[in-house]
């Protein structure tokens, strides 16, 4: 893991900012730092696409975007953040067949068949009030044991003989402010685009909004789908784009 530093051009200054209170400006210059190392990189750019998930709140940080007055376009944050899931991998011979579906019970679980050999994926988005730590990737077994057997069993009545073989935890880019992707240009910083935010749903999503982007960059708009509900000045406008039934 490096790190990352946002330059900026000053018009007004004539020169070079790091790191100043100054309203956001288009950046113009890139530094990487890799660890163990004294040196920055410089890397020059004409546009930056912002697809760092679940980190882009901090990269947007970086180029000054949130750090103005509250309340302002200026001061208003990118609202993504990590959030630490868990994807669990089950045994059961009785289980459903090879026509088994990725399956999304009401209750918030899913799952679906991995292979040929009786096995299955699943698990289910924890609660606000169970969110866990997300400063380490570790496996709560318990949690698949307290909230997501039960459901899986409810289901589907095979899985009370399951046993899990294995388990992993990996990062949502989470948008708190409506849990939906932020795609399209920030209105200050005009050369930073934004390809996050998608709260488990990018992988779905990510043809679209590549070429959405691409698009944008390439002619100023969006062409063959109309992303704009998803651009970053909702939040500031507080428009909410949320759907229902989504697990």
């Amino acid at each position: 893991m490096g790190k990352l530093r946002l330059r900026k051009k000053c018009t007004s200054h004539g020169g070079q900012c790091v790191g100043q209170a100054l309203p956001p400006l288009p950046l113009w210059c890139l530094q990487v730092k890799m660890d163990h190392s004294l040196e920055y990189q410089p890397v020059e750019c004409a546009i930056v696409i912002n697809a760092a998930g679940a980190w882009s709140g901090q990269v947007a940080e970086l180029a000054g975007i949130g750090k103005g007055p509250p309340g302002t376009l200026q001061g208003t944050k990118l609202p993504v953040e990590p959030r630490k899931r868990y994807v669990y991998l089950w045994h059961c011979p009785e289980g459903p067949g090879l026509e088994t579906p990725l399956v999304a019970d009401t209750s918030g679980v899913y799952f679906r068949r991995e292979g040929l050999g009786s096995n299955y994926l699943g698990g289910r988005s924890p609660t606000e009030e169970e969110e866990p730590d997300p400063g380490n990737l570790e496996v709560d077994y318990d949690f698949f044991q307290d909230k997501v057997r039960p459901q899986l069993a409810q289901r589907v009545p095979a899985f009370e003989n399951l046993k899990v073989r294995r388990a992993w935890a990996g990062y949502y880019d989470y948008n708190t402010f409506d849990q939906n992707g932020v795609v399209g240009p920030h209105p200050l910083v005009v050369n930073m685009y934004f390809a996050t935010g998608f709260s488990g749903h990018g992988l779905q999503q990510a043809p679209a909004v590549g070429r959405a982007v691409a698009e944008m960059v390439l002619e100023g708009h969006f062409q063959t789908i109309n992303l704009s509900p998803f651009l970053f000045s909702r939040f500031y406008l507080g428009e909410k784009v949320q759907e229902c039934n989504i697990f």
